[in-house]
């Protein structure tokens, strides 16, 4: 790797903005990657560096480039549940149709982590599948219920779903809706929002 491409990296991992431009200027690839497949991009994604991410984009770096787990930019914004960095990869025109290594997209797993901003921002924001079906058979609203704790956030972020037109009777793989998973793990809370629109 040349030195250049090798500043860019190490400066997009700690968040350097200043070294970031200044490896750009030197002639560093914005599409340069580390062992692991992971570019400058992701790498300020990974760890939140709005200013590096920023310059990144500005030069033409791309939010879709995976790396060797299938993770993106763009997709590590859902993860992470950062709004600041999902707005600044907006601009570089994501693909929201991009998956990872479960078949989500990045509004699954801010679902399920209960990342209400992030959820609230991305169906505001995007035009986002919201019933979009993963690997393992289940939407956004089904591993908020599954994989969530039934506490407020999901409870937001399941009222959200539905508000945003997300199919409650829209079943998992096993037939179960997110209803009668709701209802089987006792959050009462959720299975009434999801009673209120059948």
């Amino acid at each position: 790797m040349n030195p250049p491409d090798r500043a860019l990296l190490d400066a997009a991992a700690r968040g350097d903005a200043d070294a970031v431009r200044a490896a750009l200027d030197t002639g560093a690839r914005t599409g340069t990657r580390d062992l692991r497949r992971r570019t400058p991009l992701l790498l300020a994604a990974l760890h939140d560096h709005v200013a590096a991410a920023r310059v990144l984009v500005a030069a033409g770096a791309d939010p879709n480039a995976q790396d060797d787990q299938d993770d993106s930019p763009w997709l590590v914004t859902g993860v992470a549940g950062s709004v600041a960095m999902m707005r600044t990869l907006l601009p570089a025109r994501p693909d929201l149709k991009i998956t990872n290594r479960f078949g989500g997209t990045s509004l699954i797993p801010a679902a399920e982590r209960g990342h209400v901003d992030y959820v609230r921002a991305l169906l505001r924001e995007t035009d986002v599948d919201v019933d979009h079906v993963n690997r393992l058979g289940w939407t956004a609203l089904l591993e908020a219920v599954i994989l969530g704790d039934g506490g407020h956030a999901h409870q937001e972020i399941v009222e959200l779903l539905i508000t945003a037109g997300a199919a409650p009777d829209l079943p998992d793989s096993d037939g179960r809706t997110a209803l009668e998973h709701a209802e089987r793990r006792g959050f009462r809370e959720i299975a009434g929002l999801l009673r209120a629109v059948r």
